[in-house]
């Protein structure tokens, strides 16, 4: 006993297939466009449930003793945080009157540094009148508050000159008492050391000079910092439009809702590896899909196309039961009703033949199970089908689902054809399902995909031959010779996944 070669492919299987996500992305647009409608409701609904408080908002020029042209704003930003302090808070609410700890008060407004010398003072309330006389209490208290902090640091910083000038003007009075002191010598060191006392005292006097000048200059620059910070923009309301609220919340929401159901709809997508694909599903399944067919009847300018197609599919499964003796079976994954819709017109197209009898081997009320109109089709179970009459030409339906019986499907026919759902089956029970059959010898004539992508492009026919044969006729794995057209017979392998790899529900990967 052999076994099959591994065949080697053509082309390299790429990591990532981008075609596939966004195929799989667009068919799950009902997923992402529920996210979507439900931001744009819940921002709607945030906007009229959870209105803003009322705010009013001032502003106040702050000049500093440290301003530079190319100051990044560590001045403003320092000021912005003095004004978050209980100090400034507890003289506001000093002069509001209020009995309201400073702690919850600082909760309810926010400094932002607007320019180097530009502060925005945004204040809530219970009201629009509260707010208002929240934020000039802020305001002003932070105004003198800056001035107090300015006139202290010149003060202390005119002291300190002044203080240093004191000293050097005591020094400058021993130096010349000590000139004063020295009588007229023609001594060269004598003379060297009192020339040394004059170029110190001259020393001392224009740093006593430059001392003076200074201490006076930050005197008078506090009065320029005084009249430079004040409240530029008086507090005022700021109104809120409910419909402009509602809006932008919507479109928030809206946006949002959208990009988090893109986001679960690629990263189930890649999770749960379903192919949707025409090419991906013929390459897993191991053979091509010879129709495709709309899961709904669509609307009115498709059904025409749709009625055409179905006609077509059967016809051509007409004739190849008329064309072979063995039963021919439909096998379903995911979509039960349509498979049933085609087995009841394929019956009726090969039922002025002779007797055909339906096998429903369907898991539920669709077939067997279904109320019988005159001129119906005979439809029996599953358990009745050995008592169906060998002069009855028979057609199966039955489903690959998981939990099938694998053994049980020979019995619906020897031959088959897959109604697969695009995106139902993932690529591990798409292999599952064509190894199995393999193994019950079932072949797989077509594939006949149900809801494909309308913009699908992709090819799904394989040119390498059948993939799936009964195996035991000769080498393992090999497909009964085929005459073509030339009169002489060719063998064709399966692949190594249909020929080979552990009986499992898993794709052996």
């Amino acid at each position: 006993m052999t076994t099959s070669k591994i065949p080697e492919s053509s082309a390299a299987t790429p990591l990532f297939d981008l075609q596939a996500l966004v195929v799989a992305v667009r068919r799950r647009r009902r997923l992402w466009c529920s996210l979507a409608l439900l931001g744009l409701l819940a921002g709607t609904a945030m906007a009229v449930l959870l209105p803003p408080p009322p705010t009013a908002v001032t502003k106040v020029l702050v000049a500093h003793q440290e301003d530079q042209p190319n100051d990044t704003g560590t001045l403003i930003r320092t000021d912005a945080e003095l004004l978050g302090t209980t100090r400034i808070a507890e003289r506001a609410l000093r002069s509001l009157k209020s009995p309201e700890k400073p702690e919850d008060f600082m909760r309810d407004y926010r400094g932002t540094g607007l320019t180097n010398n530009l502060l925005q003072i945004d204040v809530t309330g219970d009201s629009d009148t509260e707010a208002v006389a929240r934020a000039k209490a802020l305001a002003d208290a932070f105004v003198a508050d800056h001035v107090r902090r300015m006139q202290e640091t010149a003060k202390a910083e005119s002291k300190a000159l002044l203080d240093q000038r004191d000293r050097m003007r005591d020094e400058l009075a021993e130096v010349n008492e000590a000139i004063g002191g020295r009588s007229p010598e023609s001594d060269p060191e004598a003379s060297a050391s009192t020339e040394s006392l004059f170029a110190r005292r001259a020393e001392l006097t224009s740093r006593i000079t430059d001392f003076g000048q200074r201490a006076e200059e930050a005197r008078m620059g506090t009065p320029r910092i005084i009249a430079g910070t004040q409240i530029v923009d008086a507090p005022r309301a700021i109104r809120h439009s409910l419909p402009k609220a509602a809006v932008t919340n919507a479109a928030i929401g809206l946006v949002l809702g959208l990009v988090l159901g893109l986001a679960l709809a690629a990263v189930s997508t890649v999770v749960r590896d379903r192919p949707v694909l025409r090419r991906d599903i013929a390459a897993n399944l191991g053979a091509s899909v010879i129709t495709e067919l709309p899961r709904r009847s669509g609307r009115l300018w498709q059904r025409r196309r749709t009625r055409a197609a179905r006609e077509r599919l059967t016809a051509s499964l007409a004739r190849t039961v008329r064309g072979s003796a063995e039963p021919l079976s439909l096998l379903e994954l995911g979509c039960a009703r349509s498979t049933s819709v085609i087995a009841l017109n394929l019956t009726a197209a090969v039922a002025a033949e002779g007797p055909v009898v339906v096998i429903d081997g369907l898991p539920g009320p669709q077939l067997a199970k279904r109320r019988q109109k005159p001129g119906d089709p005979t439809v029996v179970s599953g358990e009745r089908a050995a008592a169906v009459s060998p002069q009855e030409r028979r057609i199966g339906v039955g489903s690959v689902a998981p939990g099938t019986a694998w053994t049980d499907l020979r019995y619906l026919g020897s031959r088959t054809v897959l109604v697969v759902r695009a995106g139902h089956g993932s690529a591990a029970w798409l292999h599952t399902v064509a190894r199995q059959l393999a193994d019950q010898r079932i072949p797989v004539i077509g594939v006949v995909l149900i809801d494909p992508d309308p913009r699908d492009r992709t090819d799904g026919t394989l040119w390498d031959g059948a993939p799936t044969a009964p195996r035991g006729r000769g080498e393992v794995g090999e497909v009964p010779a085929r005459q073509n057209g030339t009169g002489r017979r060719r063998t064709e392998r399966l692949p190594a996944w249909t020929a080979q790899g552990p009986d499992n529900d898993q794709e052996a990967r």
